[in-house]
């Protein structure tokens, strides 16, 4: 045997692979995958209710639960304080219609969500909470970019949804809820929806906004007007919407709508806000109280609206009502005000 010949065959054999295998294995036209199409993920229903966990929600939360979801039923059938008061610990937030959320979680039929407009120290992704994956709608993301063109921002307590026929109606809206808009026709804004591709809105129940435009600078007396329209509604825990707020999803929402972004929670307002003295406190400017006597943990906030009273969603079994500062109860348990709007 010719060991010799046995091993230049062999190098042969093996260099012959070393150029054959780059246009076996390497070749573009087999790795090159096409880039997935970037989407969004966003709330499909009128009002999406966040819960700690899945499956905790009552029969009578049913209503809540669907798409489209019936949040007049909802609230309607909490006819009792204890009824409302059940859901303390139970629901984190709220989320409005078109507003993103990143998932973080699946579960069955439910998923984890962040909010990503509502700030907290319990997620850098924005408030979490759980709903059910059925309120989720999958969204072009070009589509859905602050910059991509006007957004119109629902300043009536609530407005009307048409189809793009401006005849029939899809869903009823919340003071606070943003969507893009696509053209403007005389009494009608034309606006992209999450499921009903192009739909309309009524202009006057909305304010526009141009892309990258800063927004003007309400006065403290503006913010307490529009507070004033949601006088009388009852408290809801976690609420953030014209069908219910609790205490700082109301303050969130009324700064909010003029593009102010506050914390979720009453206790990451107070921490965010300028300090101002009660003596020196103006409308506009919010309230906060703590246990022990205000030197505790912050639990509530309200609206100062100047001449000794205050604004506010108290709790379960009240409504959005205005009192005197030195109500009991209140007076002996505050903690501070603060002030978002610059001087």
């Amino acid at each position: 045997m010719n060991i010799g010949n046995t091993r230049k065959k062999t190098l042969l054999f093996l260099l012959s692979l070393l150029l054959i295998l780059p246009v076996l294995t390497f070749s573009p036209a087999q790795t090159a995958a096409a880039p997935a199409a970037k989407t969004k993920q966003v709330v499909g229903v009128t009002v999406a209710t966040l819960w700690t966990s899945p499956g905790l929600a009552r029969a009578i939360d049913a209503p809540s639960l669907t798409s489209p979801a019936d949040i007049k039923a909802w609230t309607a059938a909490m006819n009792t304080a204890d009824k409302r008061r059940w859901l303390t610990g139970k629901t984190e937030t709220q989320a409005l219609y078109g507003r993103e959320v990143k998932v973080l979680q699946t579960k069955g039929t439910w998923v984890k969500v962040a909010v990503l407009d509502q700030a907290t120290s319990k997620s850098s992704d924005g408030y979490p909470g759980w709903l059910p994956a059925v309120q989720l709608k999958t969204v072009p993301a070009a589509d859905w970019e602050p910059s991509a063109g006007k957004t119109a921002t629902v300043g009536a307590k609530t407005a009307q949804l048409y189809r793009a026929n401006g005849q029939t109606k899809l869903l009823e809206l919340s003071f606070g809820t943003r969507l893009p808009v696509v053209s403007e026709s005389g009494k009608w804004i034309e606006v992209r929806t999450p499921q009903y591709g192009t739909a309309k809105l009524l202009a006057a129940d909305v304010e526009l906004t141009e892309p990258g435009a800063k927004t003007q600078q309400p006065t403290g007396e503006q913010l307490v007007e529009t507070g004033k329209a949601f006088l009388g509604l009852p408290y809801l825990w976690a609420g953030v919407s014209a069908y219910g707020f609790d205490c700082s999803g109301f303050t969130g929402a009324l700064y909010g709508y003029y593009g102010i972004s506050l914390p979720r929670d009453a206790s990451e307002q107070f921490r965010a806000g300028t300090a101002v003295s009660k003596a020196n406190m103006q409308p506009g400017d919010l309230m906060f109280f703590a246990h022990n006597n205000g030197k505790g943990g912050i639990h509530h906030v309200a609206m100062y609206i100047g001449g000794g009273k205050m604004m506010h969603s108290p709790k379960a079994g009240r409504t959005v009502e205005i009192i005197p500062i030195s109500t009991a109860g209140y007076a002996n348990e505050f903690a501070g005000a603060r002030r978002y709007l610059n001087d």
